[in-house]
């Protein structure tokens, strides 16, 4: 299969070589000659570890550089199959790639963009014939990710949805099927990850340290809040929150934080730059956290509450099924459970009572539960009945 990747930055890269390793041929455009350079160095890096871990063989691995040929023109891809564009999270630069595009593919060529939070509708509508658009969304680094989701927008035909996740899925790569909301589900579902850890810390309830040391402790998530963010980029995180803010109609659920703001003015982006909510520099210290149980499972409860609210929120308005809720954030950005069966095992009663206390507290539509979670509680039902009549025989 011919496949072309727009962008050779991190994301494009990667996706490329996804690609070239299910023995697709694959041309890499960028407008950049040294990113091109860079992109190929990088794989070549690549490849030289996975033999050195005896992970490929060298044959393997030469198949997998020849099926990637690095272009810096559009219309050497003309003849693909399937396009992805990963470039900057800019709906004008990306139209105007998408329209340059549909004049040099051919009519079956499937048009697909791994944005994380921009409509696909309004980017499918760049196009002539937008039934031929899709998003494809990868997570970063590509190659290690098992999780893609898949977007089709209202315009999006069901032949070229299913092809897309067909594709995907012959990659060895695992598909969640998303409404067209913003976020999708995991840029969505997440961010009270973000926004509520940002919350205690902006309210003096805990320190940095601390709370990464609850969610991790106790919580049992491979990272802290603060250690995610200063490893995505403070400069990224706070723009998709901010995009996604914005395009639910500023609600408060997902209102960002000036702290997260002032670090990015700041450019102190994380790890990229040496210093974030860390400091990442040459014999810097690291804070040490007040490992208070008490204060920690606070915390815990307080952030999963959120996350649970959200997914449930998901579900109510059909943004993914349940399954696929769940796998999204265990498999895209590795939860130590699915956030729906965490509710279950909580009791419905307990999330609606976590969540309630802190609206009285606040008094802020932040707060608000779920009506799924209501409706729920009212008829006694849970999220994955039929794994507790398993566990009841």
């Amino acid at each position: 299969m011919k496949v072309g990747i727009i962008g050779a930055g991190t994301m494009g890269s990667g996706i490329a070589q996804v690609a070239a390793s299910a023995d697709c041929q694959v041309s890499l455009f960028d407008t950049k000659p040294e990113a091109l350079a860079k992109s190929q160095q990088k794989l070549a890096k690549i490849m030289n570890r996975l033999i050195e871990k005896g992970r490929l063989t060298p044959i393997a691995a030469n198949t997998i550089q020849a099926n990637i040929k690095y272009v810096d023109t559009l219309e050497a891809m003309a003849d693909s199959e399937l396009i992805i564009e990963a470039i900057v999270e800019d709906p004008t630069i990306k139209k105007a790639v998408f329209s340059t595009l549909e004049s040099l593919v051919s009519r079956e060529c499937i048009i697909a963009s791994n944005t994380s939070s921009l409509s696909i509708a309004s980017l499918a509508a760049t196009c002539q014939h937008p039934e031929r658009f899709i998003g494809i969304h990868f997570f970063n680094p590509a190659p290690l990710m098992k999780l893609v989701e898949i977007i089709p927008a209202v315009q999006t035909s069901n032949t070229v949805k299913n092809k897309a996740r067909s594709i995907i899925i012959g990659w060895g790569k695992l598909t969640v099927l998303a409404k067209d909301t913003p976020g999708f589900i995991v840029n969505r579902v997440a961010r009270p990850f973000y926004g509520e850890a940002l919350q205690i810390y902006d309210e003096g309830i805990a320190d940095i340290a601390t709370i990464d040391w609850a969610m991790k402790t106790i919580g049992e998530f491979r990272m802290g809040p603060f250690e995610l963010m200063d490893f995505i980029g403070n400069d990224i995180n706070y723009t998709v929150t901010e995009t996604v803010f914005k395009a639910f109609y500023y609600d408060p659920r997902y209102r960002p934080s000036f702290t997260q703001k002032r670090m990015a003015e700041a450019g102190y982006l994380g790890k990229k730059s040496g210093r974030g909510y860390y400091d990442y520099r040459e014999d810097a210290e690291r804070p040490k956290p007040t490992e208070d149980i008490v204060i920690g499972q606070a915390i815990v409860d307080r952030i999963v509450a959120m996350l649970i609210n959200e997914a449930a929120d998901a579900l109510h308005y059909s943004v993914a099924s349940k399954v696929d809720i769940d796998t999204a954030m265990t498999k895209g950005v590795n939860y130590p459970k699915g956030l729906l069966e965490w509710a279950d095992e909580w009791g419905i009663c307990t999330c609606v009572e976590r969540l309630d206390a802190l609206f009285e507290e606040y008094h802020e539509t932040r707060y608000r539960c779920s009506p799924l979670l209501r409706k729920m509680l009212k008829a006694g039902t849970r999220f994955y009945p039929e794994k507790a009549a398993v566990k009841n025989k």
